[in-house]
């Protein structure tokens, strides 16, 4: 673990092209190990539970009755992914401790490379969250307007500081890569505290300028066409298809930046909400889909490629372990085990307590 943590190593990427700014993972490096210096010869409470972040409101849009069908383009193209994830691994007195990490992947002449930055480990407090988050906003995002516009929740800072992270790797994809597809983990709305609209403007602006197209996948979508869910209401057609859909207008300062659209793209039970760069033709949108079907494996309708970004940057158990007895060791913590007031309080009454 000790091995893994020497995140020195990571300045050097395997990107195409070296010219990328490495200020953010810079900072993240070094607030990295400030904070944590905060945080020795304290007591923690372990846990592996995955912060997320939810989103309940729900919209209704009308779906297209008539199929756009598809046919794979196998023209070689390269097809590139982005995503990131974060994890508390324990609790101190005064805050967390939670480790970040992001893996870009693309898929070249039938190979995939990737790059995968972290775990970058943090020790955050309510002293030391906004500091922390407007450093690394402004060693990227340039804008303090964004950071004081929105409260900073404590829970919520590790999947704030991966988001910076994230929007980095994808600027970092549409800078470098040419005639590419760049496969986004979401949707293209902006004008959340994650994700400021000139920030996503200029994301698709520079893959514009390279001749790149952004296609976005939500694993999870909120919007209803019918009173169902837009990925359940679907005609009996034969994928490959994507339907069109009309009517979606999120209330500002959210803005949609790409045509939403219900991609089918395998045979089975899955489909997926898919946001298209609305500034691209529409020919553009379909042949993007297209060469991506004819240059990477999909399964259950999901690009593989984005598939294994996801799987590079997920936490597993031994992972969480192994950062659990570094920063114990390393910063001479104390671990303790807290009571569990709901086990304590009503743990006789519940299901197969044999005590009750």
């Amino acid at each position: 673990m000790i091995q893994q943590h020497t995140i020195t190593t990571t300045q050097k990427y395997n990107f195409p092209h070296p010219t990328t700014d490495t200020m953010l993972p810079q900072r993240l490096i070094q607030l990295s190990l400030h904070t944590l210096k905060t945080v020795q010869n304290n007591t923690i409470q372990l846990n592996q539970q995955t912060i997320q972040q939810p989103n309940m409101e729900t919209h209704t849009i009308q779906l297209s009755p008539k199929p756009i069908t598809l046919k794979p383009n196998r023209t070689p193209t390269t097809i590139a992914a982005v995503d990131t994830s974060n994890i508390k691994i324990g609790e101190t007195p005064t805050g967390i401790i939670a480790a970040v990490r992001g893996a870009a992947l693309w898929k070249q002449n039938k190979h995939y490379h990737y790059t995968r930055l972290g775990p970058f480990i943090f020790h955050i407090t309510e002293e030391n969250k906004r500091q922390l988050y407007q450093t690394l906003a402004n060693a990227y995002l340039d804008t303090n307007n964004t950071i004081h516009a929105y409260p900073l929740n404590l829970t919520q800072m590790p999947n704030r500081i991966a988001n910076l992270l994230e929007k980095w790797l994808q600027t970092t994809l549409t800078k470098t890569l040419t005639n590419s597809l760049i496969l986004l983990d979401g949707s293209l709305t902006a004008g959340t505290p994650d994700t400021p609209t000139p920030l996503m403007k200029e994301t698709l602006i520079n893959a514009r300028k390279r001749n790149n197209t952004v296609l976005a996948f939500s694993k999870m979508t909120n919007l209803r066409a019918n009173g169902y869910l837009i990925t359940d209401a679907l005609p009996p057609h034969t994928p490959p298809y994507i339907l069109e859909t009309y009517g979606f207008k999120p209330k500002p300062p959210t803005v949609l930046l790409g045509e939403v659209y219900v991609a089918k793209l395998t045979n089975g039970n899955y489909a997926f909400r898919l946001d298209i760069d609305k500034e691209i033709p529409h020919e553009q949108k379909i042949e993007s889909v297209q060469k991506l079907l004819g240059n990477d494996h999909l399964q259950q309708s999901y690009p593989e490629t984005l598939r294994l970004a996801h799987i590079l940057c997920t936490f597993t158990a031994n992972e969480v372990i192994a950062m659990q007895h570094f920063t114990t060791r390393h910063y001479n913590l104390k671990i303790v085990n807290r009571p569990d007031m709901h086990r304590l309080l009503f743990g006789p009454y519940g299901k197969g307590d044999l005590n009750a």
